[in-house]
């Protein structure tokens, strides 16, 4: 057995190593403690694009080969973090049978991560060629009409297009102005939600 002094002097010999390796150890556990509860910043969280394409165009067809959508635009950029595609000058058409064909264009635009919902920003005009009665007791065919505002929600497959912003329509008896609109392009109908205003020449009656 080793006399107390030969210990003690070992043991004063040894603390700086065990003072170093408790500290390394005290660094570690603390290192992981912080990495465990951060995100790494490895980019995976960060909306920025992995992928673009110039002269984007897009067409979606029935089964009997018709077309039902397209989507053109100058410049199209994927975003793996949501799967949503940013659109440069992007101008949308749908065709669907037995419905008006609605063309859109506007500065900018969005498509949905799940594809459902295009949004479309600055300077939106859309275009909505006359539709006829779906029977005859309906009367005269729906006339054409624009509209202009600065945002415009279209969802493709319920043909249905809508804003909470100031819109503007024009149609062939005169122009109306509202605030939110609903445009459901399969009942073809339109819905103005609040300050609507315009003016509308009367319908001619037949002689």
């Amino acid at each position: 057995m080793l006399p107390a002094r030969v210990r003690i002097d070992r043991l004063v010999a040894w603390s700086p190593v065990l003072l170093l390796g408790g500290l390394a150890a005290l660094t570690y556990w603390l290192d992981a403690q912080v990495a465990s509860s951060t995100p790494r910043n490895n980019g995976a969280a960060r909306h920025d694009p992995d992928l673009y394409i110039e002269n984007f165009s897009a067409v979606s067809f029935d089964a009997g080969g018709r077309v039902l959508q397209s989507l053109t635009a100058k410049r199209a950029q994927h975003y793996p973090d949501d799967d949503s595609v940013d659109l440069v000058l992007p101008s949308l058409t749908l065709t669907d049978p037995g419905k008006p064909r609605l063309a859109v264009n506007a500065d900018e635009g969005t498509v949905s991560g799940n594809r459902e919902i295009v949004t479309l920003r600055g300077n939106v005009r859309a275009t909505r060629d006359a539709a006829a009665p779906k029977a005859p007791s309906d009367g005269s065919p729906i006339g054409p009409a624009t509209f202009t505002t600065d945002m415009l929600r279209v969802i493709p497959k319920r043909s249905r297009a809508e804003t909470d912003r100031p819109v503007t329509i024009e149609e062939p008896h005169g122009i109306i102005r509202g605030v939110g609109m609903i445009l459901d392009n399969e009942a073809h109908t339109i819905k103005l939600k609040s300050a609507v205003s315009g003016t509308l020449q009367p319908a001619r009656l037949p002689k």
